[in-house]
């Protein structure tokens, strides 16, 4: 079975955000937000640039913002 380096670098992203959110339990719902933000973003930009770098980066950036602005008052 041969796996490429895109399926491996989907599958350590994967683990990465599970062991990530798992570790928002003592954070405040803003702080838990950001983080999840962040990995949905990079997740997002890997898939839409291919898993280019910046894409990745430049999709956490933007999603930690959303994430961090979510129910701000």
């Amino acid at each position: 079975m041969k796996m490429n380096i895109k399926r491996v670098s989907t599958v350590t992203l994967s683990a990465v955000l599970l062991f990530a959110v798992a570790g928002c339990a003592n954070m405040s719902k803003r702080d838990r937000n950001t983080a999840i933000g962040a990995g949905v973003g990079a997740v997002g930009g890997a898939v839409l640039t291919d898993g280019s770098a910046l894409g990745t980066v430049g999709g956490a950036a933007i999603g930690g913002l959303i994430g961090h602005q979510v129910g701000k008052k």
